[in-house]
């Protein structure tokens, strides 16, 4: 669904009015590296980028897409951007040393709701119940309490490479698996009340950066190495996990989306997307 909302010059929102929420994995490396010094980026959890959107902190962020299904009713989509992929993502992994339907329990992360959103809706199609705790994101930690630990992004990436024979499960293709679409843990939002200019100067930005990203095989080994020095993961890893997660949707992605907003977190209403 596309929407619009009324353009609106309101002083409330000239304290933010140049902040763009980023994730802090780098899955949105192609979106934010070497973006503009005109933004002012504020980097958090995906799940902590929420209550920074909801709080006016930030003009758009990406938020789990479980996140947007919960406050539909406060904000509004951005089209053609995303967190997504299309079968295997790589970077939302469930780890431990037996088969899922094996597991007694499952410790989650704390950082996002998406990726434990569809981890309860594979269980619940999968017929398991394990015993579910909460808890911050180390993979060690986790395990030592329980018999799997979900574990996203940057994280997962570290952990895949450090422990290869626990990786159990990629919900990304799982996802697939079951429901034959592709999908979207992350969407890019704002709130129905922020001004729509600046809504579409910072979405402008953030797609030129993806435009370029995708059409400039420079400016792709760019993001590459730089996404590699920062993270000590190869260049060719990361060429590997770009291509493994998409920032842009598309037809496919949406209605994915869609999907998992119905299935997985019990809306009925499909996304709306603001009208750009």
């Amino acid at each position: 669904m596309v929407v619009n909302i009324p353009a609106l010059d309101n002083n409330r929102f000239s304290s933010w009015k140049n902040t763009i929420g980023r994730v802090a994995f780098m899955n949105c490396d192609p979106l934010f590296l070497q973006l503009s010094s005109d933004w002012n980026v504020l980097s958090a959890p995906p799940s902590w980028l929420t209550g920074h959107l909801l709080r006016r902190d930030c003009i758009i962020a990406p938020i789990p897409a479980a996140d947007y299904a919960k406050n539909s009713h406060q904000l509004v989509l951005l089209p053609d951007l995303g967190i997504c992929s299309k079968g295997e993502v790589g970077s939302v992994l469930l780890f431990g040393s037996t088969p899922i339907d094996e597991m007694a329990s499952i410790s989650l992360p704390s950082d996002s709701s998406s990726s434990v959103a569809l981890l309860k809706y594979i269980l619940k199609q999968k017929g398991l119940e394990p015993e579910l705790t909460v808890m911050g994101p180390d993979i060690d930690t986790m395990l030592t309490v329980s018999d799997g630990a979900l574990i996203i992004g940057d994280r997962a990436l570290d952990a895949s490479k450090k422990y290869p024979d626990k990786v159990i499960l990629d919900l990304g293709l799982e996802w697939q698996n079951l429901s034959g679409c592709p999908m979207v843990f992350g969407v890019f939002a704002a709130r129905r009340d922020t001004p729509l200019g600046s809504i579409k100067r910072a979405y402008e930005s953030l797609l030129d950066q993806l435009t370029e990203f995708e059409n400039n095989q420079y400016r792709r080994d760019l993001i590459v190495e730089l996404s590699a020095s920062s993270s000590g993961l190869s260049t060719s890893r990361l060429d590997q996990y770009f291509s493994e997660v998409f920032n842009r949707l598309d037809e496919d992605h949406i209605n994915g989306l869609n999907r998992f907003l119905k299935d997985a977190c019990g809306i009925q209403q499909g996304a709306e997307f603001l009208r750009l």
